[in-house]
């Protein structure tokens, strides 16, 4: 069976690579599959684990002839991972509808061409909803969205919904709440503090955090977002419904909870490194996003999420900087 990464040089890319090396296979309609070639593709070359089952592609993923060659009759999965994040495609709006937008109607556009009906995963984002929204944000939860980026993400997930429903593909769209804590350096999203937060301080250096203390943001550890877009892509069709939508389970969390977190890890000294700096558009976006979701739906199809910010940094000590618990995460 052959996979395809789109956005394989990224953070989420590279991680979801070395997961799927390491189960060696997945399980489609019912019989687990053996992976034989992860291909990743991305604008920039991608690093790749050193494994022959990795082909590494680099191209523009909006060029047709671009996703012509790295999918074909084999290509069983695709897991399209690749966006403008959304500060960025705020900042640059042709490039987000480019790369957001136009590269995953072209996508959709080869595999229809293909004419195999691969199962396809997309990771869309909480800024798809916007506006006056509920307390808790349900399912069908009107889309709302406040920014470019979410506006971007909700056509390309009602296209694939449709491209679904014609048999062109086997789509699922996983909306992703903020990946925190990531490794590596700020990056284009408008959420990229709620990384920094921690990151920063942990490494002796300052964070700079444009929004206020009180506002909310819906967490989720890099280690249990590649679970579940693995679970995601295993997930039958017929389980789904009458939706290809699916909201992920996170935490509930402010940016003063996060702080308060941070104290407890590293004490005042790593406190002492937050610097805030107010930055009214990214308030604007970041304030227009849910911050409590009903997720019931996922957790029955088998998406789970942590049950504390705690439990998050955590996860980030163990798997980023190596630091053994010294109790139970809350993964559940």
């Amino acid at each position: 069976m052959k996979v395809l990464i789109t956005g394989g040089a990224g953070f989420l890319g590279q991680r979801l690579a070395g997961e799927l090396l390491a189960r060696e296979s997945l399980k489609i309609g019912g019989v687990q599959q053996r992976i034989d070639e992860i291909v990743l593709l991305d604008v920039t070359r991608a690093e790749g684990p050193d494994d022959p089952r990795v082909r590494i592609e680099e191209g523009d993923i909006a060029e047709r002839a671009v996703l012509e060659r790295v999918i074909d009759g084999e290509t069983a999965v695709i897991f399209h991972l690749a966006a403008i994040l959304s500060a960025e495609a705020e900042a640059a709006f042709e490039l987000g509808m480019r790369i957001n937008f136009d590269a995953t109607r072209e996508l959709l556009e080869v595999c229809r061409a293909r004419g195999h009906a691969p199962r396809l995963v997309f990771t869309s984002s909480v800024a798809v909803y916007g506006g006056d929204i509920p307390e808790e944000v349900q399912d069908d939860t009107a889309l709302n969205p406040q920014s470019s980026y979410g506006t971007q993400k909700a056509m390309a997930e009602l296209l694939l919904s449709d491209y679904s429903r014609r048999g062109f593909v086997d789509g699922r769209v996983l909306r992703l709440p903020t990946v925190s804590v990531r490794p590596g350096k700020p990056n284009g999203a408008a959420s990229s503090f709620a990384s920094g937060i921690i990151r920063e301080p942990l490494n002796r250096e300052i964070s700079v955090v444009p929004v206020s203390g009180a506002t909310r943001v819906w967490l989720l550890s890099p280690r249990i977002a590649i679970e579940n877009i693995v679970v995601g892509a295993e997930i039958d069709a017929a389980a789904l419904g009458h939706t290809r939508v699916v909201n992920l389970p996170g935490v509930c969390v402010t940016v003063d909870e996060m702080v308060e977190t941070l104290s407890q890890f590293a004490g005042p000294k790593a406190v002492a490194r937050i610097e805030w700096a107010p930055d009214e558009t990214i308030e604007r976006i970041v304030s227009s996003w849910p911050s409590s979701w009903n997720v019931r739906h996922a957790k029955k199809l088998g998406f789970s999420g942590e049950t504390t910010f705690r439990a998050i940094v955590q996860t980030y000590l163990e798997d980023e900087l190596h630091i053994l618990p010294k109790r139970d995460h809350g993964h559940h």
